[in-house]
């Protein structure tokens, strides 16, 4: 049986890729949103379909209002919806705050910041139960960035995903009683191509000695953490994150 529909965004690649992936194992149905690689997303709806889960693939730029309520539309002729894993992000090249351009900045709020929200209004206007929805669970990605700052690489990716811890603590106390959860996952350092976006693709093995467990990890272990929070075996977890750094 169905646990209904979640929408993953960003889940052509990476750690929206290994959510989308599991979240279909677990039962869901799922909505796979990508930016603008057709190509990978269409790959990650075919495994899905194969291995006897449903899914389909919906385009939309989570910075565009319009494109947001095209993906949850997308949802809606779908089923019920469920869950949210909020993952889409980016990160602009490291660098220090004084070269940075006003353009980078507006880029990764609205992107990071804006489209969470943006994305969770959705979900919420659908799943609570003051609103006639049958309740749900919401999961942000954000990062151990939040937390260490990232001096000398991308200050400005980190503020983004301290805005997302804040804004995951209010989400979840205003909603705890309408029948939806708010959680979300601190990755660390994780093998997905972000670094690359960063200008940085060396970074990893660099940053590799001053993890404590002394290797990355990989999307499948942050999208296990993700979908026990989506999960019933979460029940009594809102407004809470799970760090999953390798002690970083």
């Amino acid at each position: 049986m169905s646990k209904g529909v979640v929408v993953v965004t960003g889940s052509s690649r990476g750690i929206g890729r290994a959510c989308a992936l599991l979240a279909a194992e677990r039962g869901y149905q799922v909505v796979v949103n990508y930016a603008s690689n057709v190509d990978a997303a269409a790959e990650v709806v075919s495994h899905i379909n194969h291995s006897g889960g449903q899914a389909v693939a919906v385009r939309g730029d989570v910075s565009v209002e319009a494109d947001i309520e095209h993906i949850f539309a997308a949802a809606d002729r779908m089923g019920t919806l469920t869950g949210l894993i909020a993952n889409a992000g980016v990160v602009s090249r490291s660098g220090r705050v004084e070269d940075y351009t006003l353009d980078r900045l507006q880029t990764i709020v609205a992107i990071n910041v804006v489209g969470t929200i943006l994305c969770c209004r959705e979900a919420v206007r659908r799943m609570s139960t003051k609103r006639g929805g049958k309740g749900g669970a919401i999961v942000a990605i954000s990062s151990v960035a939040s937390v260490l700052g990232s001096p000398n690489e991308y200050v400005d990716y980190a503020a983004t995903k301290g805005a997302v811890d804040s804004f995951t603590i209010g989400l979840a106390k205003e909603v705890a009683m309408e029948g939806i959860r708010v959680n979300a996952v601190r990755p660390g350092m994780v093998t997905t191509d972000i670094h690359e976006a960063s200008g940085d693709p060396g970074r990893v093995e660099r940053i590799r000695p001053s993890i404590p467990m002394q290797r990355i990890g990989d999307p499948e272990e942050i999208a296990r953490a993700a979908l026990w929070l989506l999960s019933e075996e979460a029940s009594y977890c809102t407004g809470t994150f799970i760090t999953a750094s390798g002690g970083r």
